[in-house]
């Protein structure tokens, strides 16, 4: 369980939240996994071999003539200013990222195993093999060329979880194009932004789509999207929702019909082969305030990382049946979705709707039905299931194929963690937890789980071959259960090499603060604060900007939601800090109830003061039926701020539940409300 551990430096005083429970591999999983202990010292001992070597699991027409070359950040002389850092990977080798995920595994033999479980919302289903999905793969490439777009041609893809969403990515990637997902219910203000900052030549994107048990029409936000952008040249339409969305808005001469232009191109295609710098993709940072970024991820250092990540973490086996449940325009759908699993040639479940639809059940369900061995997902889904289920998952349901449980998007609570192992894998199998960005490519720390002994609340330690640290303002490691900012020290395959556009802003967000430090010359900053415990372990604190500081107290909003999802009547928690006239700033808390009726006030902050201390007590209760997401599903703890201060705020119209917004909006009006005039 969790005890309380108070350090003090000068003014400043830190509570923190410190867990003793300790899961270490079974016998039986260690014996079989695919990767032993000893592969932390090969990789520490020469870390560029080490990525030489996982290259070499894939397919190159053509092997590089060096491995890494870095040029850090550093200051000119003349002018004063900062270099863009610039890392390059696998120099000179030639590859086709699509031939690696598909067409190898068919020249091997195994063309009859199915690649891809589709599960429609509506109840549709269809199983694509790896031989089926190579021919899709040959027509979208040739509808491409087609429609005049090539190597480096960029195209935004606006679809939901499609099996078509898989096949348009690969196509691009077999023809050398740059794809931009985006996710199916983003604004259409959200897609022009990102139409016209990648230039793209095609949109590719749906008549409608299913959300929540109800055909949406999709093609006029897309049309809004597309309005007046000269270099877009063509709109591919894939027919979703058909007689259920009957008027689909049409532009001739633009717009074309995905069962026109690829279903009757021919089946095979010969695939061109591309440096290992090319942009394979580029995906967008989300959020409410400020621009997305554009970060580029190549082909070849990005696929390494991304499929060694996959088999070395989730023990990738041949007759796994993966289930990663990120939207695929979510940069974890990418990895651990598309080009990780695909490149190991697994088979995958890949669903279209949301948890609840029609039924609280149906994630249960579809475990069921494909025998599902390894289920990743995001802490916000446990939590969710923790309201809707209580103890223990409803009965009628045969989870025994689950082999291994994951994680991702941002640090679990321990007791949701405790609560996934017990309820999704019978309190015996490893739930990975992984720590990464759409920044860093693939997971950075995160347990190999047939040697890493796990600790409920910590993605434990860096994957071999990567390098982090938390640090303080100066670059120097904090002590055990100091926080600082958790730091990359060293480049690694799967960065991404700059953000689209504007290289500058991209040594400034990620490079600058530490340029000069260490001995690659500079550390990337992930944005994060950690502390590090005596076991060498990181704990994520969340965003450096949702740290609350009372009376100079710094304060992790991560560790403070974890003491009140530990109390047995609240199922979620976001907390911020808020403007105080006394403290500077005081902890408010949003609650979402596991049962009704919700725990009081007084009885949550007894819970905080017992697992953390009294300093970390919420001023600020406030009962909320949902708490506002990305996609990607992290807590918009800045957003609550602005609404308890009364913000404005920025377009929330990409937000996954934009409608919690104004519930969370009235909850804090009632809360401000002085109970005499309620």
């Amino acid at each position: 369980m969790t005890t309380t551990d108070t350090t003090a430096t000068g003014t400043e005083a830190e509570a923190r939240l410190v867990e003793n429970r300790v899961y270490p591999p079974s016998g039986a999983f260690a014996a079989q996994a695919n990767v032993g202990p000893d592969v932390y010292a090969r990789a520490a001992a020469d870390p560029v071999a080490f990525w030489e070597e996982a290259a070499r699991r894939l397919d190159w027409a053509q092997e590089w003539h060096t491995a890494h070359e870095w040029a850090p950040p550093v200051v000119d002389p003349a002018t004063g200013e900062l270099s863009v850092p610039e890392a390059r990977w696998f120099v000179g080798g030639r590859l086709n990222v699509a031939v690696n995920c598909v067409d190898r595994h068919v020249a091997a033999g195994r063309g009859a195993k199915v690649a891809l479980h589709f599960e429609g919302e509506p109840g549709d289903r269809v199983s694509v093999t790896y031989a089926d999905l190579q021919r899709r793969v040959a027509q979208a490439a040739h509808a491409l060329t087609a429609l005049g777009v090539g190597p480096g041609d960029r195209v935004v893809v606006y679809l939901p979880v499609l099996v078509e969403t898989v096949v348009i990515a690969l196509a691009c990637a077999r023809v050398g194009a740059v794809h931009s997902l985006v996710f199916g219910g983003f604004s259409a203000e959200a897609v022009r932004f990102r139409l016209e900052d990648t230039g793209a030549k095609l949109l590719v994107t749906t008549d409608g789509q299913y959300r929540r048990g109800k055909a949406v029409e999709v093609k006029s936000a897309a049309d809004a999207a597309a309005a007046g952008l000269e270099h877009l040249e063509h709109v591919l339409v894939l027919r979703r929702t058909g007689d259920d969305t009957p008027d689909v808005p049409w532009t001739q001469g633009r717009d074309v019909w995905w069962h026109d232009v690829v279903d009757t191109q021919p089946e095979t295609h010969e695939p061109e082969f591309f440096d290992a710098e090319h942009p394979l993709f580029v995906i967008y940072t989300s959020g409410t305030t400020g621009k997305p970024k554009g970060l580029v991820h190549t082909s070849g250092g990005y696929l390494t990382h991304a499929s060694w990540a996959h088999w070395a973490h989730f023990d990738a086996k041949p007759d796994d049946v993966h289930w990663c449940t990120a939207d695929l325009a979510w940069v974890t759908a990418h990895t651990y979705e598309i080009y990780g699993p695909l490149s190991n040639g697994l088979t995958q479940v890949i669903y279209e709707g949301t948890p609840d639809t029609p039924h609280r059940e149906r994630h249960l369900e579809i475990i069921e039905r494909y025998g599902v061995t390894v289920y990743y997902t995001a802490p916000t889904l446990i939590r969710t299931f923790m309201t809707w289920f209580g103890d223990t998952l409803p009965a009628g349901h045969d989870l025994s194929t689950v082999r291994l449980l994951g994680t991702v998007g941002e640090a679990i609570n321990p007791e949701a963690w405790v609560w996934f192992r017990r309820n999704f894998g019978r309190d015996e199998t490893p739930v990975v937890d992984t720590w990464w960005q759409s920044e860093t490519g693939a997971a950075m720390i995160v347990p190999l789980p047939g040697v890493t002994p796990l600790k409920p609340g910590s993605a434990t330690v860096a994957l071999p071959g990567v390098d982090v640290a938390v640090v303080d303002d100066d670059g120097v490691p904090v002590g055990p259960g100091r926080s600082g900012t958790l730091v990359v020290r060293r480049p690694w395959p799967g960065m991404a090499r700059t953000v689209w556009g504007n290289p500058e802003r991209y040594r400034d967000s990620y490079w600058a603060k530490y340029a000069g430090k260490g001995e690659h010359g500079a550390y990337y900053v992930a944005g994060d604060g950690a502390t590090v415990d005596d076991d060498g372990y990181v704990w994520v604190l969340g965003r450096l900007d949702d740290v609350v500081n009372v009376s100079g107290h710094r304060l992790s909003t991560i560790e403070i939601e974890s003491a009140l999802v530990a109390h047995p009547g609240v199922g979620e928690a976001g907390v911020t800090g808020v403007t105080d006239p006394v403290t500077g700033q005081a902890v408010a808390a949003f609650v979402v109830p596991a049962r009704e009726p919700a725990p009081s006030a007084d009885e949550l902050r007894a819970q905080v003061a017992r697992e953390i201390g009294p300093v970390a007590k919420p001023r600020h209760v406030v009962v909320v039926p949902e708490l506002p997401k990305t996609r990607s599903g992290k807590i918009l703890r800045r957003l609550l701020a602005q609404l308890w201060d009364g913000q404005e705020l920025g377009d929330t119209t990409s937000l996954q539940n934009p409608w919690a917004v104004d519930q969370v909006r009235q909850a804090v009006a009632a809360a401000r409300t002085p109970k005499e005039n309620r």
